[in-house]
């Protein structure tokens, strides 16, 4: 994933956001949205491109476009950096591999171990109860 592509890859658009803000609200456009084409990205590999369009195929417009929106901020500026940072977080959340679990069985020792820590509680808990009267 080249970072600095991908940038250069990403349309912006702003438009008037809902939310606090009194009168301002109703002057400016703060809300920014993001709209990322990933199938047709110089920045990222046929490989990593297969890989998030399975795993953001969800949050795909029709045309293979993934839109992003941030209306946090008052400010325009604020909001086109947290939405270009969102982005590259899901891009980069979404192409790291998970690990591979590999099976495995408990060994000798630490059955042993159990063994013992099992027994020690049993001997605790006959040792707290009340004598038995034959």
């Amino acid at each position: 994933m080249q970072k600095g592509i991908i940038r250069t890859e990403i349309t912006y658009k702003a438009a008037r956001s809902s939310g606090a803000g009194g009168q301002h609200v109703n002057k400016v456009a703060s809300k920014i949205m993001a709209f990322f084409d990933l199938a047709n990205s110089q920045g990222l590999t046929e490989h990593e491109k297969s890989t998030l369009l399975k795993k953001l195929a969800k949050r795909l417009t029709k045309e293979g476009v993934l839109q992003i929106n941030a209306e946090k901020s008052r400010s325009q500026f604020r909001n086109k950096a947290l939405v270009t940072e969102r982005l590259f977080n899901l891009l980069t959340e979404n192409l790291v591999r998970p690990k591979i679990r590999k099976a495995t069985k408990p060994s000798k020792g630490s059955k042993l171990r159990k063994q013992k820590s099992k027994k020690i509680q049993s001997a605790k808990k006959t040792f707290r109860q009340k004598p038995k009267m034959d």
